[in-house]
Order: structure tokens, then sequence, then C-alpha cells
């Protein structure tokens, strides 16, 4: 008899206009809004809401597909990036993003938790500045 509890895994339809999110942003190699997304989305003749691009942008992130990171102004933007831990430098200009590892920002932000009683910790780290190419 099998005593372990039940666990409903619940797989997200890949819906054509989910698709077409994903597709867009693995041409892409810099930061997009949702309202940038769903312009090139509709200017390509993608027949898609707004609204099923948010939705769609939001399920991707939750699936680990997509980095989401808010902007100086505000704004989410979401970009493809590795599977991997890993930070941002992210242009002002131009919106070039690198990926980059951080140890000594890992290091710190474990003994900073753990000076406080925290355990558990996850952070994200956005650098904004002005690449060489401007």
């Amino acid at each position: 008899m099998n005593t372990e509890p039940a666990v409903a895994i619940t797989a997200r339809r890949a819906s054509r206009q989910r698709t077409a999110v994903s597709a867009y942003l693995t041409r892409r190699t810099t930061f997009a809004s949702a309202q940038e997304i769903h312009a090139a989305l509709r200017e390509s003749g993608e027949p898609v809401g707004l609204a099923t691009v948010y939705r769609a942008l939001q399920a991707m992130v939750e699936d680990g597909e997509l980095d989401a990171l808010r902007t100086d102004d505000g704004e989410t933007v979401y970009r493809r990036c590795g599977t991997s831990h890993h930070h941002h430098l992210v242009c002002r200009e131009c919106g070039r993003t690198v990926e980059v590892e951080a140890p000594d920002v890992e290091r710190w932000a474990t003994a900073v938790a753990a000076q406080h009683g925290f355990g558990d910790v996850v952070h994200t780290l956005e650098i904004f500045g002005v690449c060489d190419r401007h």
C-alpha cells in the first residue's frame, strides 16, 4: 500500500501565444518589456492581446524560463537567460546585457543573512550603467 501523498503535477499548456512570446525572446539578446513584445508580435502578424503576453511572461518566469527585472523607472522587463544563478550588467542606453557571476556577492549575502538569523536566502543583483559602445 502506497502511503505517500498524491502530488498533482500540472503542466502548462503550450499555447500558440506563449510559443510566439518564447520564440521572440529566444531571438532577442536584450531585456524587453511586455509592451515591446506585444508590439513586435502584432507587427509580425501574430494576433495576441497584451494581457495574454503578460500572462505568458509571468508563467515563463514562474517556470524558470525567463529572468525578470525591474528597471529604474519601475517597468518590468524580461529576457531568456542561462540556467545557473547569475546577475546582470544592463546598459541604460541600448539595453545590452551581460550575465555575470559574483561569488563575492554570494558570500556576502549568505554572511549577512546568517548574521541576522536568516536562512534559505535568495537574492537578485542588477547593475545598470552605460556600456562601452556609447
